[in-house]
């Protein structure tokens, strides 16, 4: 399954060495710590353990607790919590009470407003609508499998949130369930519960319908 252009993000070489992508997270914090300090001159470390892009703003009511780095020209908003193990890249927005954690945002991704993206990877220029949801825990627990080539895989983690493919769009007040997948350019509907994989170019408007429709150009 091609879910990202992995030259949009400093993490390629953590998927490189992975057979699937959700197992780079459990790796992502000692990464960021190893590449944090050989980042080029127009990164700062602003805090020990992060670092932060030129032209990055930060708003003073965002909090940054690392490991995290954050790309160039992004725009950190009030109220934007990195809590530990985050690897934004260059123009992505991390919004207004919104919450990122052990997380991978490729090159501009927006998640604006009173977002949750947790254990999740959202690729190149992925949007998530205001209050969209990466949740990435079980009610009750339990381990957690993925769809993923038409076969059902376990991931042996209790916790991950969503994979979502470069270019896709999730509507406001959408939960994306544990071991979401979305395909490249789909697009969720706002008010909508998914699981399991929307295929790429397709569009999710009814909860686990598992009956996508085609996303016209």
């Amino acid at each position: 399954m091609d879910l990202f252009d992995l030259d949009r993000t400093l993490a390629r070489p953590l998927f490189h060495r992975a057979a699937f992508p959700w197992e780079v997270l459990a790796s992502l914090g000692a990464f960021i710590l190893d590449l944090g300090p050989r980042l080029g001159a127009d990164y700062e470390q602003i805090v020990p353990g992060v670092w932060v892009g030129m032209g990055t703003t930060v708003d003073t009511l965002a909090a940054l607790r690392g490991p995290a780095i954050v790309g160039r020209d992004c725009d950190l908003r009030p109220g934007a919590y990195l809590r530990a193990g985050v690897l934004a890249g260059d123009g992505c927005v991390l919004g207004n009470s919104s919450e990122f954690k052990n997380a991978i945002l490729f090159d501009g991704c927006q998640a604006p407003h009173f977002n949750y993206v947790g254990d999740s990877v959202l690729g190149w220029k992925v949007h998530l609508g205001a209050g969209a949801i990466c949740s990435n825990f079980k009610a009750g627990g339990g381990p957690i499998s993925v769809e993923w080539d038409a076969a059902r895989i376990p991931t042996g983690l209790t916790k991950l949130g969503v994979l979502a493919g470069d270019g896709a769009d999730v509507g406001s007040q959408s939960v994306l369930n544990p071991g979401t997948i979305l395909g490249r350019g789909s697009v969720v509907y706002p008010l909508v519960s998914v699981r399991g994989t929307v295929p790429a170019q397709t569009i999710a408007k009814a909860a686990d319908s598992g009956t996508w429709v085609p996303r016209r150009s």
